[in-house]
């Protein structure tokens, strides 16, 4: 299979090593932005926006002074103005697709529960107090990611959302990125991206609030200046560059796999996108299709395309058996994984480490980026094995509430005094002993 328009990468003839690095991604090695995201940090930290300008002139080659970080009302009026009335129809039914799954995914407010006589424990939800959200704009403009971002945490009830994301070489925001932040809810949009934009959102800068935590996915120096800066905001969860992994038992056309391997690959040359199958002779099909659809797109994206197909992070994954073909994209735990089957049902309890599984061939991972509901922010580099996708409780912090009668907690208190006991922390026995008992019994006084 050498001749292939794309990588194959046949598992039985992998050793342990290139199997290993096949499970690479860009952002698991960020040795080398590390280093380089400090001096940006710390220039943020201690200019504040002549930073940010500088910075906006040095790598967006946007024009922008420091009094220009904010976008203004009359900057809103005019991306109302130019953008086309039909996407803004878009982004409203995208928006109300994504409200309504994170209406319904909200917690009750206050959930308790009587465990023994006179015992209530739970636990009460509350948002967290300030959010940034991070759109970026390097390889193009992403309206959804504002949807996707911003209107959770609205829906969670997060006081003070934001939007930050890199202006243009005009110094403006993109157009349907305003759009869409209104659509959202969010007024405060900042023209920072990068590194510095991160470090502008945890130290704040004179025009740039502060916030508790920043969310959105990111070039590898995003990730990076989120790591260096995880003491000071809570940076979420990882959202590096994109990666797909398509799996199919061949039962559906070889042009469809072909058609959304292009998906995901068309980000960067640092996305990571595999179709993943045990059939071979199918897989050969699929690979054959492919140069057909980069023939249709435009030349920056099907050159994407094709540097990461036909590299060491994408192309075809030629498993011996389905099992192990099961076993790669559990151990790969990838951002998407689509199930091209006819019965793709069949294969759900198979995949135990996703951040989303789409299923069947109608359920095209275009829609749910878009469109569908659920945010596309999802997990990458490997954390869909321990972390989920951005939702309202990204931006709930959880309190455990707990209530005990007089009769119930006479009942834990010989229990709770012999551990303490036991532990060594005679303040702890002392609260719940004899003594306790004594007190209780002292009349009030008045204040």
């Amino acid at each position: 299979m050498s001749d292939s328009p794309v990588s194959i990468h046949k598992l039985d003839q992998l050793n342990e090593t290139e199997r290993k690095n096949l499970l690479q991604r860009t952002e698991n090695d960020l040795s080398t932005f590390m280093d380089k995201v400090i001096p940006i940090i710390e220039a943020v930290r201690c200019d504040g926006d002549k930073a940010l300008a500088d910075f906006a002139n040095k790598f967006d080659k946007s024009p922008i002074t420091a009094d220009q970080i904010r976008a203004t009302p009359e900057e809103f009026a005019a991306a109302r103005a130019s953008v086309d009335q039909e996407l803004i129809e878009t982004l409203k039914f995208a928006a109300g697709n994504i409200r309504l799954f994170h209406e319904k995914q909200m917690p009750e407010t206050l959930a308790l529960h009587e465990t023994h006589a006179g015992v209530l424990v739970g636990d009460r939800w509350n948002a967290i107090d300030s959010v940034a959200c991070y759109v970026p704009r390097g390889k193009g403009s992403f309206p959804s990611s504002v949807l996707m971002t911003a209107i959770p945490a609205k829906v969670a009830g997060v006081k003070k959302v934001i939007v930050i994301t890199p202006p243009g070489p005009d110094g403006t925001v993109d157009p349907a990125t305003l759009v869409a932040a209104e659509i959202a809810g969010v007024s405060d949009v900042f023209k920072c991206g990068g590194a510095q934009g991160i470090a502008a959102v945890a130290y704040g800068t004179k025009t740039v609030p502060k916030c508790d935590k920043v969310v959105g996915p990111g070039s590898p120096w995003v990730v990076a200046a989120k790591k260096q800066l995880s003491s000071v905001i809570d940076p979420g969860s990882p959202a590096g560059p994109s990666e797909l992994i398509i799996f199919s038992d061949g039962t559906v056309p070889p042009e469809l796999v072909a058609l959304d391997l292009c998906v995901e690959s068309e980000h960067g040359p640092d996305s990571s996108v595999f179709f993943v199958t045990d059939n071979e002779e199918f897989a050969r099909a699929v690979a054959s299709h492919v140069p057909s659809y980069w023939s249709q797109m435009g030349d920056v994206r099907a050159q994407y395309s094709r540097t990461v197909l036909t590299g060491q992070r994408g192309g075809i994954v030629v498993a011996g058996t389905r099992e192990e073909a099961f076993a790669y994209v559990n151990d790969y735990a990838p951002e998407h994984l689509a199930v091209l089957a006819d019965n793709a049902w069949q294969y759900l309890t198979r995949f135990e480490h996703a951040g989303e599984i789409l299923l069947g061939s109608h359920s095209a991972i275009s829609v749910a980026n878009f469109v569908l509901g659920p945010s596309h922010v999802l997990p990458t580099g490997g954390a869909a094995k321990t972390t989920s996708p951005l939702a309202v409780f990204d931006f709930l912090k959880r309190t455990s509430i707990a209530s005990l009668t007089e009769g119930a907690y006479q009942g834990f208190a010989a229990h709770a005094e012999r551990l303490a006991r036991y532990e060594g922390f005679d303040g702890h026995a002392n609260a719940v002993s004899a003594i306790r008992n004594q007190a209780l019994r002292s009349p009030a006084k008045s204040v």
